[in-house]
């Protein structure tokens, strides 16, 4: 009895309906940590340090996605194109010239432009939602950059600072090892849930201030005011630190981010209350107090 031939349409979605069932099983098996892309910002659960960090980690693992398939589909053309039309065994000259095969011209100009297209349109969305700036913030903070240091200056209500606390720190230290003592850098607290708002400022040249694990950087500029607005979701100590090159000990521009209970943040604010650290810092430092590798505590004010 002959047997029926099954169509090669059939025959293709057999084929890909283990492949897809595979590829489920797969992204069902992977942890909170692989579906990020390995990005930091997450812990085992996939709890994400700020309201922004998921969407940021989105963008970044779908974009990648899509462009580990167009390099899948573009490797395995080319590897079909060398194996189909390779030179055969007895054959001379050059093979069969064919041009002006506008399908696939119009295939290889779309496409690409569709991409770059939904691409950008992906990142402009997100990037608004970035920069969207909150108007009424639980928390006002004004970030201040200098070489090679950082102050951190916490706002009350009162417009003219006046009931404003500020904490001033110095370029990281390190011991012979070249380990960084971890109880010197400036520290910047934020209190969980609660919306934050963050002035960013210059005293000297470009910096940029970036929090790692909430995956988003601004620059600082002298003379012109910056400002991101977020809300940290999870308790923990996170690491910061420049992202310009602003001289030579650019790389010892560190600092910490503790975000802590609205209770312990209060707590933080009244401690440097009670050391005098109030009103508005912004006129009364310019450059870093201490000089770097040399042990001076003799600087600019």
């Amino acid at each position: 009895m002959q047997s029926k031939r099954v169509p090669p349409k059939s025959r293709i979605r057999w084929a890909a309906l283990p492949l897809g069932l595979a590829a489920v099983a797969v992204l069902a098996g992977c942890s909170p940590t692989e579906l990020h892309g390995f990005l930091p910002g997450f812990v085992e659960d996939g709890t994400p340090a700020t309201n922004q960090t998921d969407m940021v980690a989105g963008l970044w693992v779908n974009s990648w996605l899509v462009l580990l398939g167009v390099g899948v589909i573009t490797w395995g053309l080319m590897l079909w194109a060398m194996i189909a039309y390779r030179r055969r065994k007895g054959q001379t000259g050059l093979p069969v010239q064919m041009r002006y095969n506008m399908p696939i011209e119009i295939f290889y100009t779309v496409v690409p432009l569709i991409l770059v297209i939904g691409l950008f349109a992906f990142t402009a969305r997100d990037q608004t939602i970035l920069e969207t700036q909150t108007e009424d913030p639980d928390v006002s903070i004004i970030a201040i950059g200098k070489q090679w240091a950082w102050d951190f200056q916490y706002n009350g209500d009162a417009e003219d600072g006046s009931d404003a606390v500020w904490s001033m720190g110095i370029q990281a230290q390190y011991d012979g090892a070249g380990n960084v003592d971890e109880s010197q850098l400036p520290t910047l607290y934020m209190p969980v849930d609660q919306t934050v708002q963050i002035q960013l400022e210059s005293r000297d040249v470009i910096h940029s201030f970036w929090i790692i694990d909430f995956l988003y950087k601004k620059d600082m500029y002298i003379g012109k005011e910056n400002f991101w607005s977020f809300t940290p979701t999870r308790e923990g100590t996170y690491a910061g630190k420049c992202a310009e090159l602003c001289g030579e000990y650019h790389s010892a521009m560190l600092f910490n981010v503790k975000v802590v209970s609205a209770d312990e943040y209060e707590s933080y604010l009244a401690s440097l209350r009670a050391e005098g650290q109030t009103g508005n810092i912004n006129d009364q430092y310019d450059r870093l107090s201490n000089l770097p590798g040399t042990g001076s505590t003799e600087g600019d004010d």
